[in-house]
């Protein structure tokens, strides 16, 4: 496993982790990221939490929700000075690629649905291909570089964490080499 994935999910894993184990705030206010505002980021741990907690209140969210055919459809919920959260759906065969997030700690649920994430292990383990059901959350640190995608016969949704908030991401292609970065995006690009 990568070291600076934090999981509780081993590839291929067929089980739900454990229930959400402390109570979170309800969604916040969008409102405007202050710049250049220094504040700890938070830690994959209390990303999965808040992704977890939200993913388990679609009251919340599910009337935002859009399917769209042409790409993922994604929408920002929470912008807050040390942390962000992002609502995606997925339509089969949509797929991020390989990417990073821009030195951003990161995490995502998966609310309803299924997805796959690909992620490099090591030279020891090559391509790891974990199944991602609905109730599961993944959570990993600022360097992790992961392809998330929708393999499955029909939609998912799922809720998305970083922080700090994202300020780029970087595209990559795997190659038999590894990694080779191809691309970069920033905020004016979501």
């Amino acid at each position: 496993m990568s070291p600076d994935l934090v999981s509780e999910t081993p590839p291929h894993s067929l089980h739900a982790p454990n229930a959400l184990d402390a109570p979170l705030s309800p969604l916040s206010p969008l409102s405007p990221l202050p710049p250049n505002t220094p504040h700890a980021p938070l830690s994959p741990n209390a990303l999965r939490t808040v992704v977890r907690g939200l993913a388990e209140q679609p009251e919340q969210w599910i009337h935002l929700v859009r399917l769209s055919t042409d790409e993922r459809w994604y929408q920002r919920l929470v912008a807050e000075d040390d942390h962000e959260v992002w609502l995606i759906s997925w339509l089969p065969g949509q797929s991020t690629g390989f990417h990073d997030h821009g030195g951003s700690r990161g995490a995502f649920a998966v609310a309803l649905g299924e997805l796959e994430e690909l992620s490099l292990g090591g030279p020891d383990q090559g391509l790891l291909i974990r199944r991602v059901p609905a109730g599961t959350a993944r959570a990993f640190g600022p360097e992790y570089v992961h392809d998330v995608r929708n393999t499955a016969s029909g939609p998912a949704v799922t809720l998305h964490a970083y922080s700090p908030p994202l300020s780029s991401m970087a595209h990559y292609d795997l190659r038999a080499g590894g990694l080779v970065r191809t691309s970069e995006e920033g905020p004016e690009q979501w």
